[in-house]
């Protein structure tokens, strides 16, 4: 005897994996790590500062 599907959740389920694969795919693409973007914010104001810091007066 075959197994009864329900189908409405067969395609909640099916989309699901289809979102969760295409989330992985955009996070290996665009995403960082918090401690990835922390370091590239650290080092910007690192780069502000001396650059700031050899600046003229006018």
């Amino acid at each position: 005897m075959a197994e009864v599907v329900k189908l409405r959740a067969a395609k909640k389920r099916l989309a699901r994996a289809k979102d969760a694969a295409q989330g992985t795919v955009n996070a290996s693409r665009f995403g960082r790590t918090k401690a990835q973007k922390a370091l590239e914010e650290a080092e910007a104001a690192r780069a502000r500062a001396a650059l700031d810091a050899h600046r003229r007066d006018p």
